[in-house]
């Protein structure tokens, strides 16, 4: 499917880039990034999408689903997760849902702050409790399906723990020694200190709700402020 297929299915219903964006709860630019194929949507967002437009998921994807998540590393970041877990989680081994993406949101952006390149690829969204990424939560259910992960609630909260022991061959030792220096630095903070830092930062207080955050941003943060 071209990439003009939602542009030309908007317009043929004479609705606006606004009145799209309003309706995913979204910026207009973000919106029009969309349309671009720029800027990645939600799945909820993409059913909203869907049913505006009368499109199905696969018009919407279609062709363009490599280019959609073609630049993301799963693989890695699933390495990534499952390493947090071990070196981050309390005394019984498990970590609490929200603490494992605030990491994995850290050492991504800390990671583009010193090498200006993502470590994964993935796109990260402010949200309530963001900033966090959509693939997220697809990466910890395939986790969880695979038995590699098992995610037990305790209260509001979801605590997360390894299965199997991570594995060895998707981060080099830099990238290693880097998730662990990132980990190292938030053991023992609990959930409130941590989404409290992230939220103090530039790219979530410039970002709107709902918005993908653009990495370059970060750049533009004190050193101290960064992890």
């Amino acid at each position: 499917m071209a990439t003009t297929t939602i542009k030309q299915a908007r317009e043929k219903k004479n609705l606006s880039q606004g009145f799209l964006a309003e309706s995913l709860g979204i910026s207009r630019p973000t919106y029009s990034n969309i349309e671009k194929w720029l800027s990645n949507i939600s799945l909820g967002q993409a059913v909203r999408l869907t049913s505006i437009l009368d499109l199905t998921l696969d018009d919407l994807l279609g062709e363009t689903r490599a280019e959609w998540i073609g630049n993301i590393d799963r693989e890695k970041f699933k390495e990534i997760l499952k390493n947090c877990i071990s070196f981050w989680s309390d005394n019984d081994g498990r970590i609490t849902k929200t603490k494992l993406a605030k990491l994995a949101y850290l050492i991504d952006f800390w990671w583009y702050y010193r090498h200006l390149e993502s470590l994964t690829g993935l796109e990260y969204r402010r949200i309530q409790h963001g900033p966090v990424s959509d693939t997220y939560f697809w990466v910890l259910e395939e986790l969880q399906n695979s038995e590699s992960i098992g995610i037990q609630p305790s209260g509001r909260a979801a605590l997360i723990e390894n299965i199997s022991p991570p594995a060895s061959d998707r981060l080099n030792e830099e990238e290693l020694a880097f998730v662990k220096e990132v980990c190292a630095k938030w053991k023992g903070k609990n959930t409130e200190e941590i989404v409290r830092f992230t939220h103090e930062q530039l790219p979530w207080k410039i970002c709107r709700e709902n918005d993908i955050i653009p990495y370059e941003i970060i750049t533009q943060e004190d050193p101290e402020n960064v992890c």
